[in-house]
């Protein structure tokens, strides 16, 4: 007898539809698994013939053969474990409910009990998609799985469980979805704004940076706050809405980087050592996995010591910094993974830190600095929208306790100027100033002559090119936008200007 069960492959981020098909035939016992499986689906020949056997049902001694279909779509990891079993019972009699509009994913251990599965959210929503009536998880993946509805979900603690329950002789009960608001509360944050002494411009640029989504670069000389400041983004960045917190959540998920009682909530903040490979930072490998930059989607990428990375790593980032995707092709596939994040980079003007910081001495030459600066390419640098100075903290403003603006009111000035950008972008894909393209520009951005003289002198003054002239253009309308100002105003061009570097450095 052929028994057809459903289950669900990932290829990039997204659920596709598998069939597990198991035909048992008499013969010298063999269990055989086709397909294009990878080494852990042919591992699940052990783990289910013992779970089977631990959970008190018979294992067929007969010849058993199970395809995995679509046989040209690369099988990995371990998520087939569950529909593998039970289309092996069905197949051999010992479970007869009808399964047909069913789909299952998880993991078996060898005593039957069900593991924490990779995937598991692209598979419920790829069910739901397609009309299905039930879905089967793992128990330690249910609070992952309650943020679908529309569709009924049971958590299975083990296969006898399953089994018993398929056969009608016990119950179990389907998981309720979470209201995702609740989830949302005041959370607390390791560092705030309140924590940074003096600094006043900086954590300016870092407000327009996070109210429009621009990416930033710090320079300064060691101890300057850089990291510290950095570190205060989540204080400030705006709550995950719920179709984002689904997308940021289907990538953990395939990455193994969610624990089993919580989803994400909150936008993540990535912070890659700088000895990251290529691999580590864009994603790839045979079978194509996120990276550092997928999985700061919605968040924040913080490059720290930035010239320190690997030249051809920062290189590689210049591509999905334009997208917000990042395309990775194979002899196999051709895979794309979103990579819509803010990029904050930290960077020393030298290879020693204090060159132009009047209060400690350089000891670099001229061709140490000119070497190290070089580190950063001038287009990856054009891509980057504020580029602003962080000098050292003088000692009056480290021991004044003169109070400081918390990051809970800054916030509260973000969320306005987003608030705007929303009204503004509601007809297109667009989300912040800092995603605006050339005809979002043209439609959104209306210039008075006054702007469009001084935009033209700057440009030729400051030897803009296209793209930095519209990354002031979009910085600019931030600007404004914190200052609940229709139109962008002289001063906020100017102030906009500020942020771009000087024609003569490079840091």
């Amino acid at each position: 007898m052929v028994s057809r069960v459903m289950s669900s492959a990932v290829v990039g981020v997204d659920g596709f539809l598998v069939e597990v098909e198991t035909d048992i035939l008499n013969g010298l016992p063999s269990f055989t698994i086709v397909g294009l499986p990878d080494k852990a689906v042919e591992e699940a020949r052990e783990r289910v013939r013992s779970a089977i056997k631990n959970s008190g049902v018979d294992f067929p001694v007969k010849r058993i053969t199970v395809n995995l279909a679509p046989s040209d779509l690369p099988k990995e990891g371990s998520s087939f474990d569950m529909p593998i079993a039970v289309s092996m019972l069905f197949a051999s009699g010992q479970i007869v409910e009808n399964i047909d509009e069913a789909l299952f994913i998880g993991e078996l251990s060898l005593n039957g009990s069900f593991r924490l599965t990779r995937g598991v959210l692209p598979a419920i929503l790829l069910a739901k998609s397609l009309n299905f009536k039930r879905v089967f998880v793992p128990s330690e993946n249910k609070y992952e799985a309650a943020m679908v509805d529309g569709i009924d979900i049971y958590a299975v603690d083990n296969l006898r469980d399953l089994i018993l329950f398929l056969d009608g002789k016990k119950e179990i009960e389907k998981i309720e979805g979470v209201d995702f608001e609740s989830l949302q509360q005041e959370s607390e944050y390791d560092f705030d704004l309140k924590d940074v002494k003096g600094q006043e411009a900086v954590k300016r640029a870092i407000e327009v940076a996070v109210a429009g989504g621009h990416n930033i670069l710090l320079k300064g000389p060691p101890g300057s706050g850089k990291t510290l400041i950095a570190k205060t983004i989540p204080s400030l960045l705006p709550p995950l809405s719920f179709e984002e917190a689904l997308e940021v959540t289907k990538i953990y998920s395939i990455s193994g980087l969610l624990s089993g009682n919580s989803f994400m909530v909150t936008r993540p903040f990535r912070s890659p050592h700088h000895t990251t490979s290529y691999v580590g930072l864009i994603g790839g490998s045979a079978n194509p996995k996120p990276g550092e930059i997928s999985l700061a989607h919605r968040g924040v990428l913080f490059l720290d010591e930035l010239p320190e990375f690997s030249r051809n790593v920062l290189e590689s980032l210049r591509q999905p910094l334009e997208d917000g995707v990042v395309s990775i092709s194979r002899a196999k596939q051709r895979i794309s993974f979103p990579a819509d994040f803010m990029l904050i980079a930290a960077a020393n003007p030298c290879p020693c830190g204090y060159h132009g910081d009047s209060t400690r001495e350089c000891i670099c030459t001229s061709q140490q600095i000119l070497r190290y600066q070089k580190r950063l390419s001038g287009p990856l640098l054009d891509r980057i929208d504020i580029h602003v100075d962080v000098p050292a903290v003088k000692s009056e403003k480290l021991v004044n306790d003169d109070e400081v603006e918390e990051s809970k009111t800054v916030r509260s000035r973000i969320k306005k100027a987003l608030d705007l950008q929303k009204k503004r972008f509601i007809k297109v894909k667009t989300l912040t100033n800092g995603q605006m393209s050339a005809r979002d520009i043209k439609n959104h951005l209306e210039l008075s002559e006054e702007i469009k003289e001084l935009m033209k002198q700057a440009a030729d003054k400051l030897s803009l090119s296209a793209r930095s002239f519209h990354k002031v253009l979009k910085v600019a309308r931030t600007i404004a936008d914190l200052d609940n100002s229709k139109q962008i105003k002289k001063e906020h061009i100017l102030e906009a200007l500020q942020y771009r570097p000087r024609t003569h450095e490079v840091l």
